[in-house]
């Protein structure tokens, strides 16, 4: 892995229908209907909108042989209005169901290792003797030769589907709820397909922890690496929710492995109309693969570094910078503004104006050297070619520009001599997080512990407020999972004669950054699923209600999730759960733990904020 320059990652084609994946086809983009699939006109309407978005694949739910039947009428619907994109069924549970979805009636197929042949996931712990693992794998290899046999004669594609929500006993008791063991439920499947020379196969590792999901596909790549496999990949962050948080969140995930050069396909799962997926996804790897042919970046890695267990970077601590603190947030009003917004950013930088002085805007101020005083609370930024003048300051904390190219022995001899020093890092080349590493790695190389900030710069009207988040997740993304970061600073500056991005947007997108990443907490989390023809309550609305009741409660995080395929799973990593148990029925989960069943959906909003309540919070 050169994590310096952008090199897509080789896989070979899978033939999907008229829609080959991997190989050199382009990225493609796909979503999932969620309305019953025994609803042939819902379905049909849903897919012709995902498909007039410019989707490639559509993804169905199939609970039974029932609705794999009802695809035969949903695919011929389509094909008469004149639709021939390739549909997919996403089968749990049932192997049987698999079966027949993969004889002619979808382009492909995709199950889940958690419960393709293992049972339900329930949390039991198992013990197995090697020779009783053993047994277990013959097993799952004799019922997965069936579907492969199918699906090799009649042409049907296959995704190998995990979910860190819905790993299997088994796999949790050899393993535990590690990424290793995420991938290892994927390459007990992928060694059958290899063994049976079936190569026809997608995989993904999807989790709603962004953290787990990263370091899951870059184990996964790896893992296939050494054993010679090259399947193609499909990126998602599952349950990412909806609104802004969703959409961060996913291209903080999808594009940490994107500009990474991983990934064949994506889909960007909101809670909201699956068609309001496909221009987000389009948008992300449009604005990913603008960096393919840049200029090397000759960086080399920290010895220290590894790629597949990242760790924090170990640097000094100035004042409330670095030193393993949370990361800080940067902002601007380089216009003099004194706007201030919910969030308030750590410093503000004021360039050559005069700090307002205000804390409801920022706790401390930056200004340009040679305009700095001394006044209490605010600190110094240098260029590179002011550092002669460093020593002749006082202050306990200097911030000083600086890019890869700058980074010279006199430049690393001055950090070293002035250990209050911070480092904001900027780049303008076109593959900005190559550069960016490149210098983060040249300080790690030469033990110089100094914090790095890193400055993002963009150029967006207010009317492109979702390309700026996108992008600006999408940047910052790999640069928090590797551990390289002390804070996150981000500057907008709006196009001439249009309407500028208000600084509160600006900041409030650092702070989602930072929480997409489970590097800072300073909200409620919501881990929302986006629905499929499973859910079984009016999703959109609760979601509201929740959000409604509970946003106040920062820290906390809560899982409203359609239906029990991953239900319980994910909520292991939240801290309250509300699951879909029957249709009109929910049950309300303490972690991992039900502790009401079948509650009328009419009441288990008021019963979720009950058992908040009675544990403390909200009050």
């Amino acid at each position: 892995m050169d994590i310096f320059n952008y090199h897509p990652r080789a896989s070979h084609e899978v033939q999907i229908g008229n829609r080959p994946l991997g190989g050199d086809a382009p990225l493609r983009i796909q979503s999932m209907t969620t309305a019953s699939t025994n609803d042939t006109e819902a379905c049909v309407e849903q897919c012709k909108r995902i498909m007039d978005a410019g989707g490639d694949y559509v993804r169905l739910t199939t609970q039974g042989t029932i609705e794999a039947e009802n695809l035969r009428n949903i695919k011929a619907a389509l094909r008469e209005a004149g639709y021939d994109r390739p549909l997919v069924a996403d089968v749990h549970f049932n192997p049987n169901v698999a079966d027949v979805a993969a004889g002619g009636i979808v382009e492909k197929v995709r199950i889940n290792p958690g419960n393709y042949v293992d049972p339900a996931r329930q949390f039991k712990h198992l013990e197995y003797t090697d020779e009783e693992y053993a047994a277990e794998l013959r097993r799952l290899e004799e019922r997965f030769l069936r579907l492969l046999a199918i699906c090799r004669e009649h042409g049907t594609a296959l995704r190998i589907g995990v979910n860190h929500g819905s790993l299997s006993d088994r796999i949790m008791c050899r393993y535990g709820d590690t990424p290793e063991g995420i991938v290892e439920s994927c390459m007990e499947f992928l060694r059958v397909c290899e063994k049976e020379n079936f190569k026809n196969v997608v995989v993904s590792i999807k989790a709603s922890n962004t953290v787990v999901m990263v370091q899951s596909v870059r184990l996964l790549c790896a893992a296939m690496e050494r054993e010679g496999m090259d399947y193609p990949l499909h990126l998602g962050v599952t349950e990412a929710g909806e609104g802004e948080d969703g959409r961060i969140k996913s291209a903080a995930g999808i594009g940490a492995l994107l500009c990474d050069g991983i990934g064949d396909t994506l889909r960007v799962s909101l809670s909201e109309p699956p068609e309001a997926e496909i221009p987000v996804a389009y948008r992300l790897a449009e604005y990913v693969v603008r960096r393919a042919g840049h200029h090397l970046i000759p960086g080399q890695p920290a010895p220290e570094f590894d790629y597949l267990h990242p760790r924090r970077r170990p640097t000094c601590a100035v004042m409330n910078i670095g030193g393993g603190q949370v990361p800080v947030v940067l902002s601007a009003r380089l216009d003099g503004s004194v706007e201030a917004g919910a969030l308030v950013p750590d410093y503000i930088y004021c360039g050559r104006q005069l700090p307002p002085r205000d804390k409801r805007i920022a706790a401390a101020y930056i200004v340009d050297a040679d305009m700095w005083t001394g006044e209490p609370e605010t600190y110094p930024a240098y260029p590179a070619n002011m550092l002669m003048t460093v020593a002749a300051s006082s202050a306990p904390l200097k911030f000083l520009f600086l890019s890869y190219a700058q980074l010279t022995d006199e430049v690393k001899a001055c950090l070293r001599a002035h250990p209050e020093m911070v480092v904001i890092a900027q780049s303008g080349h076109q593959n900005r997080l190559g550069e960016l590493r490149a210098l983060v790695h040249e300080l790690w190389r030469e033990r110089i512990p100094t914090p790095v900030i890193f400055f993002q710069h963009y150029n967006h009207p207010q009317a492109a407020k979702e390309d700026f988040q996108l992008q600006a997740a999408a940047d910052m993304g790999a640069l928090l999972f590797d551990g390289l970061t002390d804070g996150i600073f981000l500057y907008n500056d709006a196009p001439r004669e249009s309407t500028p991005l208000p600084h509160s947007v600006v900041d409030e997108t650092a702070y989602a950054i930072l929480q997409a990443t489970r590097t800072r907490t300073t909200k409620t989390e919501y881990i929302s699923c986006p629905g499929c023809g499973r859910t079984l309550y009016d999703l959109p609305a609760t979601i509201a209600r929740v959000k409604a009741a509970t946003a106040h409660l920062t820290g906390l995080k809560i899982a409203i999730m359609g239906c029990i395929v991953n239900g319980p799973g994910e909520m292991a990593d939240a801290d309250y759960g509300y699951v879909g148990a029957a249709r009109g029925k929910i049950s309300l989960y303490r972690g991992k733990v039900c502790v009401e069943r079948n509650i009328p959906a009419e009441d288990a909003v008021e019963k979720l904020l009950a058992l908040i309540e009675a544990d403390g919070y909200g009050r």
